[in-house]
């Protein structure tokens, strides 16, 4: 008698399931297609432009510290991060110290900015800090690695003495 090509259980020549023959296949194509198909870097090709210099104002609020311009200096580098996103190292291209001011009402009804008194403010800082590094501009905007930059995002600045948060309050194409 001769050997079927499928017999009664399914299997091909008596040896291989069609379903396992079936399930291979759909593994092997899978693969096939992550190995072999470009994925999808979320910015298209249309988008994609020439690198240039980006620079990126930082507003940082109440930093413990009495002298922030010699912990950051300018002219350093440091490791930047954009929500959570690691862009790599950028340049401090300037450090400016904001006074620590207080409002006085004036007898006349009128409001003044003072210097604070408090003893303990002398320790906390308030800075602006202008970033420059490298991007892409796009039609959604500044990209500084593969994260868009815009006014309002929550930043973190990393160098070899200190790590704090800062937020963005404007960026500048160079």
């Amino acid at each position: 008698m001769p050997m079927k090509l499928i017999d009664r259980y399914g299997r091909l020549f008596g040896k291989v399931s069609l379903l396992d023959l079936g399930a291979g296949l759909i593994l092997l194509c899978v693969l096939a297609g992550l190995f072999l198909l470009p994925g999808r870097s979320g910015t298209s090709l249309a988008q994609m432009t020439a690198a240039q210099p980006i620079e990126v104002d930082v507003l940082v609020l109440g930093l413990s510290t009495p002298t922030p311009q010699d912990l950051i200096p300018k002219g350093s580098t440091a490791n930047f991060i954009i929500r959570n996103q690691p862009y790599g190292q950028i340049t401090v291209k300037n450090v400016q110290v904001l006074p620590r001011t207080v409002t006085v009402s004036q007898p006349d009804g009128s409001v003044k900015a003072l210097p604070d008194p408090r003893p303990e403010m002398a320790f906390s800082s308030n800075l602006l800090l202008t970033l420059e590094g490298r991007g892409q501009i796009t039609n959604n905007g500044p990209v500084l690695g593969n994260t868009a930059i815009k006014v309002g995002t929550p930043v973190e600045l990393e160098g070899k003495e200190y790590n704090f948060r800062a937020s963005v309050i404007a960026v500048r194409p160079l």
